[in-house]
């Protein structure tokens, strides 16, 4: 098998954008957590929601768009 399979760098590109967003969720949660004025409780809610959203929809349109076999 060569190593340049198109189906298994995008799965890692897939699983490398959960992951970032994963992350994403983290930070948010830490600063909702640590944040003392609520400014930045929003600001830290605000990341996880956005972290959480990026973590549902760009890998369905990442696959979607990769789509092998007709339209």
């Amino acid at each position: 098998m060569s190593g340049r399979d198109p189906a298994r760098r995008r799965w890692f590109i897939i699983a490398g954008v959960r992951l970032i967003g994963v992350a994403g969720a983290l930070l948010g949660v830490v600063l909702v957590s640590r944040g003392v004025t609520w400014p930045h409780k929003v600001l830290g809610v605000a990341i996880v929601m956005s972290a959480l959203a990026m973590i549902a929809i760009v890998p369905a349109g990442l696959a979607h768009r990769w789509r092998s076999g007709g339209k």
